[in-house]
């Protein structure tokens, strides 16, 4: 209730549908590769193809859930304009040159243009993740803020890094691909949930309500 007695709505529970905006196009991409994919990891003509027909899926999977953030959340973060755009422009390099490493390059892209960004806030001063995620974190505070988008510089860089080592490892050509998609689902996820996990004693300490560390998690930025 406000001072003249009217109600005012509360922010509608989102975790639910920030988890499918942000990792259900990597699900269908997973899911989209593993069916097209050949039984024979040396067949490079079936992998280029599995390959491209994933990247295409990811592509409309993207574009769906950007127009589901601004349908059902009312807004479409920074954050997720760039990394949409981003993956239309490389899975679309991806299918004109069938080479797959455009699609693996991508989020090595995003992690950096995400770290740096956040890194030179903190260096001029600005918390610039308080400006996409402010209504994630009620109560916390300026210093909490350029705490928190420092550490999430330095973990998109580290994750930019880990991107580099995995895609050289597990590749097309060395018929690979598979298990690069599988660990963007089963590696990147889990450890952004635990960085975003280990930053709550701080984030409280810093004044956020403890109530909002309930759903804190599902509003982490997306480890595209």
């Amino acid at each position: 209730m406000d001072n003249e007695g009217t109600t005012v709505p509360t922010k509608p529970k989102s975790g639910l549908v920030n988890l499918l905006v942000d990792y259900g196009p990597v699900a269908v991409f997973f899911l989209a590769y593993r069916h097209y994919a050949p039984a024979d990891h040396n067949d490079a003509v079936g992998e280029v193809g599995a390959v491209i027909r994933g990247t295409v899926a990811f592509m409309v999977a993207s574009v769906a859930a950007l127009v589901i953030s601004k349908l059902r959340l009312g807004r479409v973060s920074p954050m997720l304009w760039l990394s949409t755009g981003l993956i239309v422009g490389f899975g679309a390099m991806t299918v004109f040159f069938h080479d797959p490493v455009w699609i693996q390059i991508k989020p090595t892209v995003i992690y950096i243009l995400f770290g740096l960004t956040l890194l030179a806030g903190v260096w001029r001063g600005k918390a610039l993740l308080k400006y996409v995620m402010e209504a994630a974190f009620d109560g916390l505070n300026d210093t909490g803020w350029m705490k928190l988008s420092r550490n999430w510089g330095v973990f998109f860089l580290v994750l930019a890094v880990l991107n580099e080592v995995l895609r050289r490892i597990y590749n097309q050509p060395n018929g690979n691909f598979g298990t690069w998609i599988a660990l963007k689902l089963w590696l990147f996820l889990p450890l952004s949930f635990l960085f975003t996990l280990v930053q709550l004693p701080m984030l409280l300490r810093h004044g956020m309500a403890e109530d909002a560390a309930v759903d804190v998690s599902a509003e982490m930025p997306p480890p595209e």
